[in-house]
């Protein structure tokens, strides 16, 4: 189920990249950036529950692997998509933001709240401090990245 559920999950990361793309290149790396901040977690994560699971890290890399593939898959649809159709963008970009939304206020907020400091015996204040810092730092980039995304140019030399 873990590695099904990603793969459908990293097919739609892909469209909204390959959409974002189709649209142009600043909110192409906008949307890449957003998806790599909320994948790297996500898949870690994933990574921890095949291995809790009882497979092996080879097992779990490789399965890891393939559902990571759906995204190239997703991307290609989604830059299709956005070259021919360009009303059919803005509803891609809808799904993927609900699905963002709702990655980090069902999984990902239950966890901050509930975590495992009382067990590890951490600092709770060292903990909220990362938290906080982490979101900062995710909120940071993409407020950059929208207040400069007019002044990037990104020269292939072709």
């Amino acid at each position: 189920m873990v590695i099904m559920g990603d793969g459908m999950h990293n097919f739609s990361d892909g469209l909204a990249i390959g959409a974002a793309f189709s649209a142009n290149i600043t909110g192409g790396i906008s949307t890449s950036v957003a998806v790599f901040c909320h994948e790297l977690p996500h898949e870690l994560g994933d990574f921890a529950v095949l291995l809790k699971a009882g497979m092996s890290v080879k097992q779990a890399i490789v399965y890891n692997v393939l559902s990571a593939l759906m995204a190239y898959a997703g991307m290609v649809i989604g830059t299709a998509v956005g070259q021919y159709t360009h009303n059919v963008t803005s509803w891609i970009f809808a799904v993927t933001a609900g699905m963002f939304l709702y990655v980090a206020l069902v999984d990902m907020l239950p966890e901050m709240l509930h975590g495992d400091s009382e067990e590890h015996k951490r600092c709770e204040m060292g903990h909220f401090v990362l938290q906080n810092l982490g979101m900062l730092t995710g909120f940071g980039l993409m407020l950059l990245i929208a207040i400069f995304e007019d002044h990037i140019v990104i020269d292939f030399g072709f």
